[in-house]
């Protein structure tokens, strides 16, 4: 398919479909969390869906190399993706899924405020700082509003935050070193066997196995493993090689949207006013920091 100058229906669907299981991973993964150990499911999720992200490299022939100069910085993005997935895991453990995604989705607030300093053409103009203003008041509203009904914890909320930071310092590493050149898939790939090779062996090491494991924790393990984190980033590469970045940025503020409404239509989680108000907060914050990006 030729490349486009604009987001179409196709493209649009596509990308809040997108967004849509990004934001039912987080409940997936806090009812897995029941069955499955938090750092077991995070090695044994990226070894699972690594294996069908290297058959689609195969048979549509990507660029697989580590001899480009990648090998460091895949290596750092590998470990960083680790202890990212390890503490976002781990705050759903301690958090609700409403408050996580809320933290969690921040990221492009702090990857605005790097590229500041890192890219030229990525300045902070009036309308990006009204964005992470917005966003940071956002995250504080969540962080520090402790009603009972927001079945939240300060540990599982900064843990997910902390996750959000590493989000941030994956990209700038891939946008700032020869990862750059490599190809998506092989970048994804980074991330997976690198995080599986590393999480795996603390596993056996220190007893990190399953919990009370049923069909029901299986198959919706398997459905995050392989649907929304091996097929889920394979298309958004598709999207990716199509429709502009910079548009396609914008639609990042479904994220908590999606995230919220999942923890609460599974979970039962209770919204309160100040949890709601911060969800429109950091929605907002992230969509003037995105949108801003295509003038």
């Amino acid at each position: 398919m030729n490349k486009k100058n604009n987001i179409d229906l196709l493209g649009g669907t596509t990308l809040i479909i997108f967004s849509m299981l990004l934001g039912l991973n987080q409940t997936l993964v806090k009812i897995v969390n029941y069955g499955i150990h938090p750092v077991f499911q995070v090695g044994l999720r990226s070894l699972i869906a690594a294996i069908p992200v290297l058959v689609f490299c195969i048979l549509f022939k990507k660029k697989l190399s580590i001899r480009d100069g990648s090998f460091f910085p895949g290596v750092i993005c590998g470990s960083i993706f680790a202890l990212e997935f390890i503490l976002l895991f781990f705050a759903l453990e301690y958090t609700s899924v409403a408050r996580s995604s809320i933290l969690f989705y921040s990221m492009p607030v702090w990857l605005s405020i790097a590229a500041h300093f890192l890219f030229e053409n990525e300045k902070l103009n009036f309308i990006k700082v009204l964005g992470f203003s917005i966003s940071i008041l956002a995250v504080f509203i969540a962080l520090f509003s402790k009603e009972e009904t927001i079945q939240g914890n300060i540990v599982g909320d900064i843990f997910a935050l902390i996750a959000s930071f590493l989000w941030a310092a994956i990209v700038l590493i891939v946008r700032t070193t020869k990862l750059k050149n490599s190809s998506p898939e092989m970048q994804l790939l980074y991330q997976l066997v690198v995080s599986s090779i590393l999480v795996l062996p603390i596993c056996f090491y220190f007893d990190f196995y399953l919990r009370e494991i049923n069909i029901q924790i299986i198959s919706i393990f398997l459905f995050q493993s392989l649907i929304i984190v091996a097929a889920g980033f394979l298309i958004w590469f598709w999207i990716l090689s199509i429709y502009p970045a910079s548009l396609m940025a914008s639609y990042s503020f479904f994220g908590p949207i999606f995230g919220v409404f999942f923890g609460w239509l599974i979970l039962n989680e209770e919204i309160s006013i100040f949890l709601f108000v911060s969800l429109l907060l950091v929605s907002l914050g992230i969509y003037l920091i995105n949108t801003n990006n295509n003038k």
